[in-house]
């Protein structure tokens, strides 16, 4: 609206009650105005201070007014027509009493559903993840054991939708530069920050009240896994390695605390596998970023430790980490434990090719730039990877030998 009255050679200017140094760096950033205003240590310019700039700068002129709160009624009732911007609709009606509201600019906020956007429910997906403990076990038919591992899933959902918010409050300024998380609620201005500053700590009491039902270790668990992304949030996400390293631990501690939930003992065998497995698709996340910025000619990924010369070394070291997941669960097969939990551990020797061609696949797919910047997601979501889970499971199942019963 404001590039289309500049065309029309129309004069605008630029005061505000913000700091001097703040209306600077959007005229700079907005090179539309005549002129900028702001406070300073002597001044407050809001209210009638603000009305007497604007008449300095009008002269005998009349002048139309954007303004968002009732301090500006004042202001409003000496313009020839008001222009509110996210305005609450009293403070609307207010100004229709004292001027001509000529412009109304609302915020596109669509309340809950840009707030469970930003929570990114989709990503609940991941922590399906504490429902393999169980399921290993041969638990999940247990109706206590299936309760205890719901109840733990729900917590671990709350308490990463209330990291997710929080990390989204601290990116803003990455996100915006980003070309699909600029489109987060936050980043979008869609969502207005205090929701998230709200909702944050809500859902993370909700989480601990969940947690509490169930033994003091999955506490003990949720409160790592919290300290830890936040961690990551604040520091480690920007240290090269350690990022991707972080980002498998918390996937591995997801399934440590379905195991804790339905207090089972996690075998080693599950928990190397898990590290290897997640973390190759944590350095895929991170090779398509590196290729997304390959793409743009830029050097280096906002608020990342990585350099775009770094994607050769990554894309070794992701796929050489999902061999050997896949080298970890052929051990397993003939591993003692192995025997005791089925009747015909053979048949998952037939699972090492369908991971092997999974974990392949997704590597191809980054490398032909087509693949989604969550791996995780894109696995869960893809038909084909659906379709390897579900043989996956199958012979789990068929090496149970419960069917031959």
């Amino acid at each position: 609206f404001l590039q289309q009255q500049h065309r029309l050679a129309r004069k605008l200017y630029l005061v505000s009650a913000s700091s001097q140094k703040l209306v600077n760096r959007v005229a700079q950033h907005l090179p539309l105005f005549e002129a900028s205003q702001g406070s300073d240590e002597k001044t407050n310019l809001k209210g009638a201070a603000k009305l007497q700039a604007i008449k300095k700068l009008a002269g005998s002129s009349d002048f139309d007014y954007a303004g968002n709160e009732s301090a500006d009624l004042a202001i409003w009732e000496k313009s020839a027509n008001a222009i509110t911007v996210n305005a609450s609709p009293n403070l609307k009606s207010r100004a229709a009493q004292v001027t001509n509201v000529s412009q109304s600019f609302d915020r596109d906020v669509a309340g809950l559903k840009n707030l469970f956007k930003a929570m990114r429910l989709h990503q609940w997906l991941k922590n399906g993840l504490l429902f393999l403990p169980p399921a290993l076990a041969h638990q999940l038919g247990d109706i206590d054991s299936f309760v205890s591992v719901l109840l733990a899933f729900l917590s671990f959902s709350l308490c990463a939708s209330s990291v997710y918010l929080l990390n989204d409050l601290l990116d803003l300024e990455a996100d915006r530069q980003h070309t699909s998380k600029r489109l987060r609620p936050f980043a979008a201005g869609t969502l207005p920050l205090s929701w998230g500053l709200v909702a944050s700590p809500i859902l993370l009491l909700a989480a601990f009240s969940l947690a509490l039902q169930l033994p003091m270790a999955f506490v003990l668990i949720l409160a790592i896994y919290y300290l830890l992304t936040l961690f990551y949030s604040f520091a480690l996400k920007s240290v090269a390695i350690v990022d991707v390293l972080v980002l498998a631990g918390l996937y591995t501690l997801r399934i440590i605390a379905g195991a804790v939930a339905i207090s089972v003992t996690p075998t080693f065998w599950l928990l190397a596998f898990s590290m290897f497995l997640f973390l190759s698709l944590a350095i895929v996340k991170r090779f398509t970023e590196l290729d997304n910025l390959r793409n743009q000619n830029r050097h280096q990924v906002a608020g990342r430790g990585y350099l775009a010369g770094d994607i050769q070394v990554m894309s070794m070291l992701g796929s050489a980490s999902g061999f050997m997941a896949v080298l970890v669960f052929a051990l397993y097969i003939n591993a003692e434990e192995t025997r005791r939990l089925y009747a015909t551990p053979e048949i998952l020797w037939l699972i090492c090719p369908l991971l092997l061609y999974l974990i392949s696949r997704i590597w191809l797919l980054a490398h032909r730039g087509v693949l989604h910047e969550d791996p995780v997601v894109f696995a869960i979501t893809d038909h084909r990877s659906q379709f390897v889970v579900l043989m996956c499971a199958l012979l789990v199942w068929a090496a149970t030998g419960t069917w031959l019963n």
